[in-house]
């Protein structure tokens, strides 16, 4: 029998969803029979355990130790359990200690209530959020089930929320943790497993390591205590999240407010979309505190569907996704179209011209925004306040935040992709009284605006976005007017991006490949223009051209170890490759910078960076043998 066939054996004795196990006994036998193709499938589903890392977990639902599922949620949440327990009674994730992962061979597979509920040996509780994909609310049940038979006290939504409100409540509620079950942006059968540290940031290493270590420690399904949504109410160990926490994350995004009440002066007709997801109540309810009353909604996206049915791909940054929004923006002839990812921290926006509707990038809207808190941000927030403003983006984002940054005199720091690492920079910067956290961003639609949650907030961003949109219609100004002028500021900054998915363990093993090619023989021209550095984020080596003056920093970066690659050549122009850390996809970042004169001048410049970069797609990939 092989292993995986052994494997599937003994897991299908701990799935407690009879759908999984009807599919995996009738995959079973197939194999059995001598299928090849079900061999396949099920070496695929039983190849080793779906990996916890600084993502939390995320892949498709179904069956298998390589799958999402109730048996891998809940060893998950027996081993953030035990992690907690194991670092003492006051410890909180994130806290002092964290770094060691000699917390296993803990004993607790067996601990149950007994009959005072939590001693004093429990940490702080843990909040549980859950958005509205399959599986997801009971995934969030296992969750809680579990967390309260090691006697960890939880905080439990009473229905689907997004993403940046659970990050929200772990600060609020001063728990020890969070968990929000949702894949984000993911396909349809996929979900996810999303832990939080008690700052209400999203954990990382070694935090990751730590969690992984206890969780292969974790006891069978059978030997874990679950005790039932009543049990665990009446010893102390549920509660719901009180309404308050809504109302509190609300009201302190209108207290931070740049610009209060600017509704009124200028009113806009705005198309939301929540695109199926979690997003709809809560941003309407934001927009129309701020004053925007002139909301049209998406009406066949507004409720919350894991099917996703109108759209082919839960993305707004996916072709043909926002094509509702927009049509019904052509209707009532919208000033600002927006849209959520399904879990609503990312933000997307579309702004009017002249032949219809275009969609901004996620750099611009960094820019925008980043812009607007560096010149309308306070000073000082109170006397004790750093005046040095802060802002952060990753290194896969527009070098342009970095230009804006040294002009206001602000301070600027450069992440790994990963919104976690955004979110900690802004943290340590707290935590030294070096800076004041004011803004930060990744292209991927994620932004961050003045560290009210400690993660991407899409729909903080979409108020801000909206009070931005009418300050500058104040002034008689559009939002092209404002990238205009940020470009002749600070330069035009052109980029492209695209990633080749490759899924499965074999297009895990071809990425792998790929990044090992791009290594072994590196890139040395982009379109005809040498290469002058190369920098490599595994070990932060730096490789400088002796031939030809390089461009880019050729300092460390002194971030964590990451399996990036990047490049610039003569010219300024800037590469990036990285496997995804979350889809089974090869990404890569372009970026070239033009310098028009003038406003007039700004189409012709950006349309030949366009077709530089166009070029250097062509070539990199034929590099690889992707095209």
């Amino acid at each position: 029998m092989s292993t995986s066939l052994q494997a599937a054996h003994a897991y299908l004795k701990e799935e407690p969803e009879a759908e999984h196990r009807a599919l995996l006994k009738a995959l079973i036998a197939r194999v059995e029979a001598g299928d090849d193709d079900a061999g396949v499938e099920l070496d695929d589903r039983f190849a080793g355990t779906l990996a916890f890392g600084t993502a939390g977990l995320r892949g498709a639902i179904g069956p298998g130790t390589n799958r999402m599922n109730r048996v891998v949620v809940s060893r998950a949440s027996w081993g953030l359990g035990a992690t907690l327990l194991c670092l003492g009674a006051a410890a909180k994730l994130g806290g002092a200690g964290l770094g060691s992962t000699n917390v296993g061979k803990s004993g607790l597979g067996k601990r149950g209530l007994g009959k005072r509920g939590p001693d004093k040996s429990s940490p702080a509780g843990v909040v549980v959020g859950f958005d509205g994909r399959h599986y997801s609310r009971r995934f969030a049940e296992d969750t809680a089930a579990v967390l309260a038979g090691l006697g960890i006290p939880v905080w439990l939504f009473d229905g689907v929320v997004p993403t940046p409100l659970c990050a929200f409540a772990v600060r609020h509620l001063g728990a020890a943790a969070g968990v929000m079950v949702t894949a984000s942006h993911n396909p349809p059968e996929d979900n996810g497993y999303k832990v939080y540290q008690a700052t209400g940031g999203q954990i990382i290493a070694p935090q990751d390591t730590t969690i992984a270590a206890c969780i292969a420690e974790a006891p069978l399904l059978s030997a874990m205590a679950r005790p039932t949504p009543f049990q665990a109410a009446a010893a102390g160990l549920r509660k719901v999240v009180p309404t308050s926490v809504t109302d509190a994350w609300h009201q302190a995004m209108r207290d931070v407010s740049l610009h209060p009440d600017v509704a009124a002066a200028a009113p806009l007709a705005i198309v939301y979309t929540a695109m199926h997801g979690v997003g709809h109540r809560d941003v309407v309810r934001a927009l129309r505190t701020a004053g925007f009353d002139g909301l049209a909604v998406v009406p066949e996206q507004t409720e919350p569907d894991g099917a996703f049915p109108t759209v082919a791909f839960p993305n707004p940054e996916e072709p043909g996704a926002m094509d509702r929004g927009l049509a019904l923006a052509t209707t009532v002839g919208a000033d600002l179209v927006m849209a959520n990812d399904p879990d609503a921290d990312r933000l997307a926006v579309a702004i009017p011209t002249d032949d219809g509707y275009r969609m901004l990038s996620g750099n611009e809207v960094g820019w925008l925004l980043g812009a607007d808190a560096l010149r309308y941000d306070p000073e000082f927030i109170d006397a004790d306040a750093p005046a040095k403003k802060l802002v952060v983006t990753t290194i896969v984002s527009s070098t342009m935040l970095s230009r804006m940054a040294a002009a206001h005199g602000a301070a600027y720091r450069e992440v790994l992709t990963g919104f976690k690492w955004l979110a900690d920079a802004g943290e340590k910067a707290r935590a030294a009284g070096t800076a004041r956290f004011v803004f930060g961003y990744e292209e991927a639609l994620g932004y961050e605006c003045g560290g009210l949650v400690r993660d991407k907030d899409g729909v903080h961003a979409a108020v801000r976005f909206a009070e931005m949109v009418a300050f500058l219609r104040t002034q008689g100004r559009s939002v092209q007017d404002e990238l205009d002028r940020l470009a002749l500021a600070y330069g035009l900054s052109v980029g492209a991006q695209w990633s080749v998915r490759l899924p499965g363990q074999d297009g895990l093993e071809q990425i792998d490949a790929l990044m090992a090619k791009l290594r072994k023989a590196p890139i040395a021209s982009l379109a005809g223009v040498d290469v002058t550095l190369r920098r490599d984020l595994r070990d932060d080596s730096v490789v400088v051209s002796r031939d030809v003056e390089a461009n880019g920093d050729t300092a460390p970066l002194g971030l964590p170890t990451s399996n990036v690659l990047v490049y610039y050549d003569a010219e300024g122009t800037r590469l990036i490759v990285r496997p995804s850390g979350t889809e089974p996809k090869i990404k890569f970042y372009l970026e070239g910078v033009g310098r028009p004169a003038d406003r007039a001048q700004i189409p012709a410049v950006r349309a030949e960076r366009t077709a530089r970069l166009d070029a250097i797609k062509a070539d990199v990939m034929h590099h690889l043998g992707l095209t």
